[in-house]
């Protein structure tokens, strides 16, 4: 399946500085192991972006708090009430630049698939969906899937877009971009905001307006394991999917699920990783010709998880076999002298699961809610 890889080095200038969660080598060494497995000599196309205009980023971001980006980019005080500064998203030189390279690359990844130029494209340093209107939030400062998403429908307002989402935190800035849009659909399997940032995601919220029923949520609780994410799958996700009709499916494939993950509380494995992902491509198969436009994500385990889940993803993509075992030179450029990373792309070793039955209880009682309610009743 010929896919493009939209991506460039530069993107690495998305940095929040040393100590910070959100790792440019995230997507560097995923990068780097798609090439040295040999994804990239195949059908697997790079392709470089642009960054995003002004008026791209406008179509999902306030004048002010672009111009308030622009300047804290350039050493300015960040100013008040734009979610920028000590935290979760402290200026750094370029912000600006390099947020609106990814936005850019979101853009360019839904045209090549919208202009037929490719059937699948793969933004992997994007998946940003926590950005707001107005503010940054959660590590994004521009949103490059709502961004890519709204440049989309106003270049063909017949299109319609089916986003789903399974980063273990809510895409919420996704979902409120298009909270009263009945020509998207966000799809959210995600840990229970009742314990995780940002706090959204909850059955009840499923859109506003000529919009109602156009959002879906599947909060998991703490703990959930790959069993209740594929139930949440299979019994809600698919079916909204297949109702909706989509024209393209676009998909944030955040790799924090993972039971070593240090910012979240899921069980995932990269097994039932690759499970979910296979299921999302076969999906798009089914409901828009393959039609896929697939984002990164978040990602904390960056050494030993992340490089492994996105390669993952980029052969299911390109439905391209992968070796069992990783290529040495790839072992042997960690840039962390001192760690020692697995030597397989799976695991040998996966968490017990005891309290597995009380989880898929609970997790079948969050499916039933929501299927209780549009776009399901």
């Amino acid at each position: 399946m010929r896919t493009a890889l939209v991506f460039s080095a530069e993107m690495a200038a998305y940095d929040f500085g040393a100590g910070h969660p959100l790792r440019p080598e995230r997507v560097t060494r995923s990068v780097a192991l798609m090439r040295a497995c040999g994804l990239t000599d195949g059908m697997l196309e790079p392709v470089r972006p642009d960054v995003a205009s002004d008026d791209e980023l406008e179509r999902v971001h306030a004048p002010g708090y672009i111009a308030a980006v622009k300047a804290a980019s350039r050493g300015g005080e960040p100013a008040p009430g734009y979610g920028i500064g000590p935290g979760d998203n402290p200026a750094f030189p370029g912000m600006h630049e390099a947020a609106a390279l990814v936005a850019g690359a979101g853009v360019l990844a839904m045209d090549l698939v919208q202009r037929t130029e490719y059937r699948r494209a793969f933004s992997v340093a994007g998946g940003l969906h926590h950005a707001l209107a107005d503010r940054a939030a959660g590590f994004c400062v521009y949103n490059d899937v709502a961004v890519a998403i709204a440049t989309a429908i106003a270049r063909d307002p017949a299109l319609r877009v089916a986003y789903v989402d399974i980063d273990a935190h809510h895409g919420d800035g996704v979902q409120w971009a298009f909270y009263d849009e009945p020509r998207v659909l966000t799809v959210s399997v995600h840990q229970s905001g009742e314990r995780l940032f940002p706090g959204t995601g909850f059955t009840n919220e499923r859109g506003y307006a000529d919009g109602t029923g156009s959002a879906v949520n599947v909060p998991l609780p703490a703990g959930a394991t790959d069993a209740c994410m594929r139930l949440a799958f299979d019994d809600v996700v698919a079916p909204a999917v297949r109702r909706f009709g989509p024209d393209v499916l676009v998909s944030q494939n955040g790799a924090d699920s993972h039971w070593s993950d240090p910012l979240t509380m899921l069980r995932g494995t990269l097994g039932g990783y690759r499970s979910l992902v296979d299921a999302i491509a076969r999906l798009a198969e089914e409901v828009c010709d393959g039609r896929l436009v697939a984002f990164g994500g978040g990602g904390y385990a960056w050494e030993h998880v992340v490089p492994r889940a996105w390669t993952m993803l980029a052969a299911s993509l390109t439905r391209t076999a992968l070796p069992g075992r990783l290529p040495e030179r790839w072992l042997e450029t960690h840039p962390v002298p001192g760690i020692v990373l697995p030597e397989t792309l799976t695991e040998d070793v996966t968490p017990s699961a005891p309290d597995e039955d009380r989880l898929l209880t609970e997790t079948r009682r969050t499916i039933d809610v929501v299927r209780s309610g549009p776009p399901f009743a």
